[in-house]
């Protein structure tokens, strides 16, 4: 009996506040949560779906081990194959503490471990926080969380208060160095400069040494101010002066570094609380910021994530299309992908071929062998984005008949 080719091309499941990474050729893509009738709903954490950037399948594996609790807003970075995860919100309050996964295991099996035998002091508990991946260092800035009474400092903006707990909720702005070599929690002196002001849901990137800073959210107030921190002198470059036009204020959107000195921004909340669909490009020899023209402005995302392929296409997976803050309904499985500089021309000519494997069927099976695995791998992502996008359409087609 033939195999439903719904099964074989389908998607990971709707989510938003999620983390993601890129290792090789794969997109992989841990937690976050959903909405199911007005209730939040943390996707499981014993699963980890996997995106095969060359065939364009889906497949999702169960994990074991030391499982972290099923959560949102953690924040994922991968450092020689393995993802780590620190941080995030539960149904039992916010997190610090730290997981990681080996990616590129031979058995098959993904084994979460939780590190525990660590030397020094691990941040206090927070969400909505990013950081940067330096010498194998995971070096976290920023997020909302929470503080005992003698652990409130400048770094911390308090947002609200559980007095009799002496319990404190707000923003942060401190650096924390985690050396994944050595298992050692630090705390970095920050040699000068002026430092951002705490803040949360904002987006972090590395190019070189610098680790940029944009945007994010403390209080009501979203920003759009660009930091950048060198991460060998520890030093603050204050708020950057952009020269011409610059994005909105906004929060939970990305900024992903493509080339060696460009950073690409993509959506977000603004500070009216509409999703947003425009992108940017930063560049740091002109320091100045270029819009997008061509990017559809049907398709807005928030708390989504973009990671990096293997020829400067940026991906961008999950997310909301709606104000989660008031209207939390419309969560995304679809993956945008961002051309961001020309393909090769071996990508050019496998994709041709792809697109139009019918035409070509008597041919492709007289390719060498291993040009032939590499085409059937694209018949198979060409396949599967047919499949998806006249899904979609007649998903689309039957919600309109049904509003009539």
């Amino acid at each position: 009996m033939a195999a439903d080719p719904a099964d074989q091309f389908c998607v990971a499941e709707e989510r938003s506040g999620h983390c993601a990474v890129v290792d090789g050729n794969f997109l992989y893509v841990w937690g976050g949560y959903v909405s199911i009738e007005e209730n939040e709903v943390y996707l499981p954490s014993d699963e980890l779906w996997i995106y095969d950037m060359d065939s364009g399948l889906w497949t999702m594996h169960l994990m074991e081990g030391e499982l972290p609790t099923s959560m949102s807003g953690s924040c994922g970075a991968s450092i020689n194959g393995k993802l780590y995860i620190f941080g995030g919100f539960d149904d039992k309050g916010y997190s610090n503490r730290l997981y990681y996964v080996n990616l590129r295991t031979k058995t098959g099996t993904y084994r979460w471990k939780k590190i525990t035998n660590f030397k020094g002091q691990p941040p206090t508990p927070r969400d909505k926080l990013s950081c940067w991946v330096y010498k194998n260092r995971l070096i976290y800035f920023g997020g909302y969380g929470c503080r005992k009474h003698n652990e409130l400092s400048d770094c911390f903006d308090v947002h609200d208060a559980f007095w009799e707990g002496q319990i404190f909720w707000g923003w942060h702005n401190d650096v924390h160095v985690f050396d994944t070599t050595t298992q050692t929690w630090s705390q970095p002196t920050i040699r000068g400069g002026d430092p951002p002001q705490p803040r949360a849901a904002h987006t972090c990137a590395v190019l070189g040494n610098k680790g940029y800073i944009f945007g994010g959210r403390v209080l009501q107030t979203r920003m759009n101010d660009l930091h950048c921190l060198n991460l060998d002198t520890w030093t603050w470059s204050g708020r950057i002066n952009i020269s011409g036009e610059k994005p909105r204020d906004r929060s939970w959107h990305t900024l992903t570094p493509i080339g060696e000195d460009r950073l690409f921004l993509f959506g977000g909340l603004s500070s009216d609380n509409v999703p947003l669909s425009d992108g940017w490009i930063h560049s740091i020899a002109t320091n100045g910021w270029k819009q997008l023209t061509h990017l559809p402005k049907s398709r807005p995302r928030l708390w989504h994530t973009a990671c990096l392929g293997q020829e400067g296409e940026v991906m961008v997976f999950g997310g909301s299309k709606d104000d989660l803050l008031f209207m939390d309904t419309g969560h995304c499985s679809d993956l945008l992908i961002f051309q961001t500089q020309p393909y090769s021309l071996l990508r050019l000519c496998l994709d041709c071929i792809g697109k139009n494997a019918a035409l070509l069927e008597k041919q492709i099976p007289c390719l060498p062998p291993k040009l032939l695995q590499e085409v059937l791998k694209k018949i198979t992502f060409w396949a599967a984005m047919t499949h998806r996008q006249e899904r979609k359409a007649e998903t689309e087609r039957q919600s309109q008949l049904h509003s009539t």
